[in-house]
């Protein structure tokens, strides 16, 4: 906000120096983790808005708008959860005449079972082929 055109515009002026095409901030993106990341922010537009209406009594609005797009990333929420024991990764074909149809699931789990994350352990790996039509629906589980 300025009291005088000549005011707003120089404080203009002064800002768009900076957004060639970009300004980039250096932030801790996450504190608890050590990160520093680079943000470009982009200045996309500027527009200028005139109100006026009226005798020359009447007060004049001059406003600058200036849109930009801050590039950077958004975390969800930090939680804390069991360690995980199981991990079950099925493949697929995805020939463009036939639908996707399972060919091979691979499964790896810890040795032993009951073993935690700061445990010297090893792993069972676990190989089953399909050479079958039937489809697996991730989202039942099951095969149609």
């Amino acid at each position: 906000m300025a009291k005088e055109s000549d005011d707003s515009l120089q404080i203009v002026e002064q800002i768009l120096p900076f957004f060639q095409p970009d300004y980039t901030l250096t932030i801790n993106d996450n504190t608890d983790m050590g990160i520093k990341r680079d943000v470009p922010i982009v200045l996309n537009s500027i527009s200028y808005e005139d109100n006026y209406q009226g005798d020359f009594e009447t007060r004049r609005a001059l406003i600058y708008t200036l849109d930009f797009t801050a590039k950077f990333y958004l975390y969800g929420p930090v939680t804390s959860q069991a360690v995980i024991k199981t991990v079950q990764v099925d493949q697929y074909t995805n020939l463009p005449d036939t639908a996707p149809k399972r060919e091979q699931r691979y499964t790896v789990s810890p040795t032993p079972a009951n073993a935690s994350s700061g445990d010297d352990f090893g792993f069972n790996e676990t190989t089953s082929f399909f050479e079958d039509a039937k489809v697996f629906d991730p989202v039942t589980g099951t095969d149609k």
